[in-house]
């Protein structure tokens, strides 16, 4: 990683601050998204510390805001001359359907939204930039996650667990097609599980999911291990050339069946590109 570029959104805490951190330690220069200027500020100080010859960065923006995903995407790719690895990470639950400035739900904005937005406003860097790669930080609650497109934003019966699970189908979906769009460009894509981790993560759930995800982290993995696999994945030579799969402890699994759907994949591509261009 000497030298290289990395991205990474949801890198001011948790899995993400870890995985920043270990690729830091290994040479790369990690380029920060985070919201909070606070722990924005904290972990650019983490970061000089451990490898102060690196210029590490960071950009504000609020992941569930369109116009400013697009503002923080315009603004690396004119910063950066290259960007070796785009790490797709922050995610959130929220306890009650709210929605965003863009009256889009919340979940699917920040989850699914951000990751989408970002990497299409990058693809062109990365495609620049190759060999590189696209890291999706997704989760096994995908497996009990199904597509209804006519109440894809829960408009109806909203429940915070599966429109979390929900929202981590649709980056294992959308990393499918990400990969087949850039079959030979040299950039790859990969999504993966990193463990049930004792983060900052349904803290701000509310009600009861929050009380259960806080009894739940008795039996949680630390952040430094959740992290592993998506350093795996950024750094590896061993998936140099892998592309369009699904990781959990830094091996390929089989996502669920809706997973792997290319149907539902290119249509939900076609559903939230129409959505982001109206």
């Amino acid at each position: 990683m000497q030298g290289k570029t990395v991205v990474i959104t949801g890198g001011t805490s948790g899995i993400g601050q870890v995985a920043a951190e270990k690729l830091a330690g290994m040479g790369a220069r990690i380029v920060l998204v985070a919201r909070s200027q606070s722990r924005g500020e904290a972990a650019l100080a983490r970061l000089r510390d451990l490898a102060p010859s690196a210029k590490h960065s960071i950009h504000y923006g609020d992941l569930s805001r369109l116009t400013e995903l697009k503002r923080v995407a315009q603004e690396i790719a004119a910063a950066e001359p290259r960007i070796d690895v785009l790490i797709n990470n922050a995610g959130a639950m929220f306890g009650h359907r709210e929605l965003t400035q863009d009256s889009l739900e919340l979940t699917f904005a920040t989850n699914h939204l951000s990751y989408f937005v970002l990497t299409q406003g990058l693809r062109e860097r990365l495609i620049a930039s190759a060999p590189s790669r696209v890291v999706n930080t997704s989760s096994h609650a995908h497996y009990r996650g199904a597509i209804d497109f006519n109440n894809l934003q829960y408009e109806h019966d909203y429940k915070s667990f599966p429109a979390y699970c929900r929202s981590k189908l649709c980056n294992v979906l959308f990393t499918r097609v990400l990969a087949r769009q850039l079959s030979g460009t040299g950039v790859t894509a990969n999504s993966l599980h990193p463990g049930f981790v004792n983060t900052r993560f349904g803290d701000a759930s509310g009600g009861a999911m929050a009380r259960v995800i806080g009894l739940m982290k008795i039996f949680a993995i630390s952040p430094e291990k959740g992290a592993e696999t998506i350093v795996y994945l950024a750094s590896s030579n061993e998936v140099a050339n892998t592309s369009g799969l699904y990781y959990y402890k830094s091996k390929p699994v089989e996502p669920s069946k809706l997973a792997q759907d290319d149907a539902i994949a290119e249509r939900l591509w076609d559903f939230t590109d129409r959505l982001l261009t109206h």
